[in-house]
């Protein structure tokens, strides 16, 4: 194994890590960042980027996550393609083993793995995964143009998917299990105002069923509790997000949790591990968006500076 010595690792490159490799390079730290799959992470797959300060109304994601990284890597900071393994302190060092045969050794480390899609857990949903089941509108709402398509949801990300596909289907419903939007309101407000979508509250999905593509969905009312079934060609879940944590919860490292699973840390996103520090879609927030990601990498990156200089943040 080929050990990189570095004074800050960045796990993640979404927003957060990117925003923090490039405040860490900037720092003159020598900065490495880790990414196992593609530089920007969920970012990538926004179709339309509205309330990212600066950036042209209904830019894409994929803009902001090309910009992000080349700004990080002209600032001198390294990026890696390569999925962490493994993660330990020793002394006063983390040990952080990567697939690609690398021991990055570093003196403090940012937490920037984001998270993934929570799924609805539902008869039907692994099955048919990919055949009309799907999570991402941008990728895969084209192959079903002028269908009938339903989406799950009743947050920001299932009404930005809603009014995405709503341009390719007149045949839209929104579900939403509660009486009313966890959106922000600007957002739910153009769903309702949005002609080509109909949104109904109180509404499950209990099965979808289908043998090798989608073909119906099975609906509660979750007042009522009456049971139907309607066609669909498709079924779009946005049931909100599981934070990556498998990695720091198989360190044993003494981290702290909030009740959903996300790294609990300070206002200097440091954890309860000196050195340790969490930031964007995997750290206990009230509010996750891409702004708010990328302003906690930057704060996070300005903490680890500040730890390494034996400053304490």
């Amino acid at each position: 194994m080929m050990r990189r010595d570095v004074d800050l690792l960045i796990i993640g490159g979404g927003p957060a890590g990117l925003a923090a490799a490039q405040y860490g390079a900037r720092a003159a730290l020598k900065t490495a960042l880790a990414e196992k799959t593609a530089f920007g992470g969920q970012a990538l797959f926004i179709n339309a980027l509205e309330n990212y300060p600066g950036r042209g109304a209904g830019e894409p994601g994929a803009a902001l996550c090309e910009s992000l990284t080349k700004q990080a890597a002209d600032f001198g900071a390294e990026l890696f393609l390569t999925s962490i393994t493994t993660l330990a302190k020793n002394g006063g060092v983390f040990e952080a083993a990567a697939e690609d045969g690398t021991l990055f050794c570093s003196r403090a480390v940012i937490i920037a793995s984001g998270a993934g899609h929570r799924l609805l857990a539902v008869p039907g949903e692994a099955e048919l995964a990919g055949a009309g089941v799907s999570y991402c509108a941008s990728c895969d709402g084209a192959f079903f143009k002028n269908k009938k398509i339903f989406v799950a949801g009743g947050g920001d990300a299932a009404c930005d998917e809603a009014l995405f596909l709503s341009r390719l289907t007149g045949d839209l419903t929104l579900l939403v299990r509660r009486g009313e939007f966890r959106a922000q309101k600007a957002l739910a407000r153009r769903v309702l105002d949005n002609s080509a979508i109909r949104v109904r509250f109180h509404t499950k999905v209990r099965r979808i069923l289908g043998s090798s593509r989608v073909t119906a969905l099975e609906l509660e009312d979750a007042q009522s509790g009456e049971v139907w079934t309607e066609e669909a060609a498709a079924l779009f879940v946005c049931a909100g997000i599981e934070p990556h944590t498998a990695l720091v919860r198989e360190s044993g490292l003494p981290v702290e949790w909030d009740e959903a699973g996300f790294i609990k840390t300070d206002q200097r996103m440091e954890s309860a591990v000196a050195g340790l520090f969490a930031a964007g879609d995997v750290r206990s927030s009230p509010f996750r968006q891409v702004v708010v990601a990328a302003g906690e990498g930057a704060v996070a990156a300005h903490a680890a500076a500040g730890f390494i200089a034996g400053r304490g943040g």
